[in-house]
């Protein structure tokens, strides 16, 4: 696996999203490019839709509360109606390899919210894989975020 390179990673803070102010909702938008392998996070108070690509291979994550615990939730993009199932295959298994990667650039992006709410640290991830197929489909644990340093 590809640690994250702090020199590569781009971060963007959109109105009303202040690296340490905990304004909610904070979302956290992150693409990247193949050719150059920068990454590019936006955090802000919506999700960056226009940073998408049309290969929708970005991530989206949002900080929500389930039983009064703060849970970082993610979101993935392996499979839609025109997609075909080897796609998909192959679009899950990049994610499933590139996602500890991605929640390192979260963690390192907006490393001074959490310095300045060390209460988020441990956090649990949570990220949702979407899916015409339903073999694709699913909830995955990432422990917490404290783990992508």
């Amino acid at each position: 696996m590809k640690m994250l390179d702090p020199k590569k990673l781009f971060v963007q803070y959109r109105p009303n999203a202040v690296p340490t102010d905990p304004k909610f909702p904070r979302r956290y938008t992150l693409t990247h490019s193949d050719t150059t392998a920068r990454l590019f996070l936006v955090v802000g108070p919506e999700f960056a839709h226009d940073t998408a690509y049309p290969i929708r291979d970005e991530v989206y994550a949002e900080w929500k509360t389930f039983n009064r615990e703060k849970v970082l939730y993610g979101y993935v993009l392996v499979a839609d109606e025109n997609t075909t199932e080897s796609v998909a295959r192959q679009r899950n298994e990049i994610f499933l390899r590139e996602l500890p990667r991605v929640l390192e650039a979260f963690r390192y992006g907006d490393r001074y919210f959490f310095e300045g709410h060390p209460e988020y640290k441990e956090a649990p991830v949570y990220i949702q894989f979407e899916s015409v197929y339903p073999e694709f489909r699913q909830l995955k644990p990432y422990g917490p975020i404290s783990k992508y340093v």
